[in-house]
């Protein structure tokens, strides 16, 4: 009997503490949108990524002509220079895969730029959202953005605006 009341107790004080946590929401696309040097670093990244890609895509069209040539010319050429031809396309195939990897690949140009423009910022956007989250004392902030399944979330609780003013800008 004494065993029941304790658990009863503890679900009771449990209950009480999971009621008296506050929470609040940030829409994290917002607050990027709303910060010039973010708009900025987000114009060069998308500027550098369609000049890298105009220049892989050149590449791989000269692969296609070459190969292209090759297969007209195929029936004229003898087996050492079908062969020679072969591995000047392989090796040319292989180089735009490596500079395809280069600037797109997981450590490549453009994760590093991003790294070196984007991360900044967003580094400053989450201790703004920390600092907010200790002096609300808030227990759990979500992100809208991020798709985090959230079915509803009443406007009242959107700290994104608080966020903006606390980095220094203003909606």
């Amino acid at each position: 009997m004494k065993k029941i009341s304790f658990l009863i107790g503890i679900l009771v004080l449990s209950t009480a503490m999971a009621v008296a946590q506050k929470y609040a929401f940030v829409d994290s696309e917002y607050i990027r949108k709303n910060i010039p040097a973010f708009t900025t670093a987000q114009e060069q990244l998308d500027k550098l990524s369609q000049q890298w890609e105009k220049e892989v895509a050149d590449g791989y069209a000269v692969v296609e002509q070459i190969y292209k040539s090759y297969q007209n010319e195929s029936v004229l050429l003898s087996q050492d220079m079908k062969t020679k031809r072969e591995e000047a396309i392989i090796a040319k195939e292989k180089e735009m895969k490596e500079l395809q990897n280069k600037y797109f690949g997981m450590e490549g140009d453009l994760f590093k730029k991003r790294e070196e423009l984007v991360k900044p910022i967003q580094d400053e956007i989450l201790k703004a959202i920390k600092d907010i989250a200790v002096e609300g004392s808030y227990a759990v902030i979500f992100d809208t953005a991020s798709g985090g399944n959230i079915l509803f979330a009443n406007p009242k609780f959107d700290i994104s605006d608080q966020v903006l003013e606390k980095l220094g800008y203003k909606n």
